[in-house]
């Protein structure tokens, strides 16, 4: 449960930072400027928030007994 909520949020900050060097708001690195790499950032944020959400009702239903 604590594993899937951590997972969850450094898979919601790396693709939120592969994001902005595939858009090109963050600088400084090859990925700079790639869609290839904003793509790849949107499916890592979005696998976060199945993690995170499935952490939420993991965690929901273990309080409920």
């Amino acid at each position: 449960m604590r594993a899937r909520l951590v997972i969850g949020v450094v898979l919601c900050l790396v693709g939120a930072l592969w994001f902005g060097q595939g858009v090109g708001w963050v600088g400084g690195s090859f990925m700079s400027g790639q869609a290839v790499w904003a793509v790849i950032g949107v499916v890592a944020i979005l696998f976060g928030i199945t993690l995170l959400r499935g952490a939420g009702r993991t965690r929901g239903a273990a309080e409920d007994d």
